[in-house]
């Protein structure tokens, strides 16, 4: 330490500690002491991020390649896509539309790492293809969110050539048993192979002026809760229930595990992620990535989230200070580090809501508006 002078000595990422001297003028000593307090203010209530929209935005090191992916035809909406060990892009979308009912067509593609279609399967089997999971052996997991002419409300598991393996639900019927779901949002297979399942989307509509809201009839949807099976499908256990208390959810909508072998919930209506261990019991829960639909975590735990409904506006979405886009940081510590803006934010959902990174950084964007998958490559 230098005699008088005033110190500042980083104890931790995001804490700082001045030290004073009898010689320092008391008005910079109070000017000083005013900015310790913020400094730990921000510490204490967002210990481990940065909100985009401060004096300081997050960098985006990225630039968007669009229609990357080669169908051959229209894309549906799509929320689901993630990439196996071989670097290929595996995406679920709805048909050419937002709805697979009365379809023929085949929602669940897979493609190589320059877009290029390498399989199809799945035609008829569902309604609504909301979330998707590449397991370690390649094969590949959907959930079903929606239902309707006796199918819907359950998860799949197929192999890399298309061979259903495993379901899970009964098709058409929503409940909250142990071997019903209720609108299933995504799937998240553990390094032991057990299933787990968020399970309960919110039904969210548009008033004549355009505000959002989640009605009161019909029923909201009660199932907010996270579904633990083994890996041949025998239920476990579940936890969670609807509310916004610690370990309860709202909307569930996207699954991750992170190298440690913790569970992170993308709660999506709550504006959080909550961070499990494997039976259920709470760790953390995380504020700084915005309002999260989907979550990705990479081999390195760098996390991906999407946030496509935060909004300043009163109701369904409010999300104050929060833009929407794709935030990355690290799922250790929780320092958001990066983000990929939005580039048109209105509307009910815009931009990404799935999200995956492959072995090169390049990002992946699955989008329910716009109906694409969107490649971000850094510049």
């Amino acid at each position: 330490m230098k005699g008088d002078t005033i110190l500042e000595d980083k104890l931790a990422p995001d804490t700082l500690i001045a030290v004073w001297s009898k010689d320092v003028p008391v008005h910079r000593q109070c000017r000083w002491w005013l900015l310790g307090v913020a400094v730990f203010a921000m510490a204490v209530v967002a210990p481990t991020g940065q909100v985009d929209g401060q004096a300081d935005p997050l960098p985006n090191p990225y630039r968007a390649i669009e229609n990357s992916m080669k169908l051959g035809r229209l894309f549906g909406a799509t929320s689901a896509v993630d990439v196996d060990r071989n670097g290929n892009v595996w995406v679920a979308e709805r048909c050419g539309a937002n709805s697979c009912a009365g379809s023929k067509l085949d929602p669940i593609l897979e493609f190589d790492s320059l877009g290029h279609l390498l399989k199809s399967f799945g035609a008829g089997l569902m309604v609504q293809p909301h979330g998707i999971a590449v397991d370690k052996e390649g094969n590949v997991w959907v959930t079903d969110a929606q239902g309707a002419n006796g199918i819907g409300h359950q998860v799949f598991k197929f192999s890399p050539g298309g061979k259903v393996l495993l379901i899970l639900g009964k098709a058409g019927v929503a409940g909250d048993g142990p071997d019903t779901f209720n609108q299933p949002t995504d799937v998240a297979i553990a390094p032991n192979g057990d299933i787990f399942v968020t399970d309960g989307h919110v039904f969210v509509q548009t008033k004549p002026n355009g505000e959002l809201f989640v009605p009161d009839s019909p029923n909201p949807n009660p199932n907010a809760r996270v579904v633990k099976f083994s890996k041949d499908g025998k239920f476990v256990s579940t936890w969670g229930s609807k509310g916004a208390a610690p370990g309860q959810f709202d909307g569930p909508h996207g699954l991750a595990f992170d190298s440690r072998g913790r569970l992170f919930v993308a709660d999506r209506t709550n504006n959080r992620i909550e961070i499990f261990d494997q039976n259920g019991k709470l760790l953390a829960v995380w504020k700084q990535f915005g309002r999260p639909s989907g979550l990705f975590i990479d081999g390195h735990d760098d996390l991906y989230v999407t946030d496509s409904e935060s909004t300043d506006e009163p109701g369904y979405g409010y999300n104050p200070e929060f833009k929407r886009g794709i935030r990355i940081g690290s799922a250790n510590d929780g320092r958001v580090t990066a983000f990929i803006p939005d580039p048109n934010p209105v509307g009910l959902t815009s931009g990404a809501e799935g999200v995956a990174a492959d072995a090169q950084g390049s990002v992946f964007g699955a989008e329910v508006g716009a109906r694409r998958i969107v490649k971000y490559v850094k510049k």
